[in-house]
């Protein structure tokens, strides 16, 4: 089992950074691949991005390739996501979430293979 506690969301303004924390609770979480989803009003959740368990392998959203990066520390149980270059699309509920299942890069940006999730933080970025 694994808690997952998200925080660091905010208002921001375009072309502003912002840095999302999620703290894991349990003695297994360096084994479970960790990614960070959001959800947009009146939009369907999306991948992010995601890191394998051992922080070799991370994958992207393209339109974030270059702006957000995840990272993690196994050693303090946390994951978090520096975003840069923040613009008005970035605007969403940011969900993190671990996966025992997904090994694969198809499989990292599928939330259907991810059991656990945080209760989300609100990131809005202001024109």
């Amino acid at each position: 089992q694994v808690q997952l506690v998200e925080s660091g969301g905010g208002l921001v303004q375009a072309g502003g950074s912002l840095r999302l924390s999620c703290a894991a609770s349990g003695r297994t979480f360096s084994t479970y691949g960790m990614g960070w989803f959001r959800q947009a009003p009146g939009k369907e959740r999306e991948f992010v991005t995601a890191i394998s368990w051992n922080g070799r392998d991370t994958y992207y959203l393209d339109s974030v390739k270059g702006r957000f990066t995840i990272s993690r520390d196994n050693a303090e149980n946390m994951v978090f996501l520096q975003m840069n270059s923040l613009n008005p699309e970035d605007t969403a509920v940011y969900y993190c979430a671990a996966t025992g299942l997904a090994y694969t890069e198809s499989k990292y940006r599928d939330d259907r293979f991810y059991a656990y999730w945080g209760q989300g933080t609100q990131v809005t970025v202001s024109s």
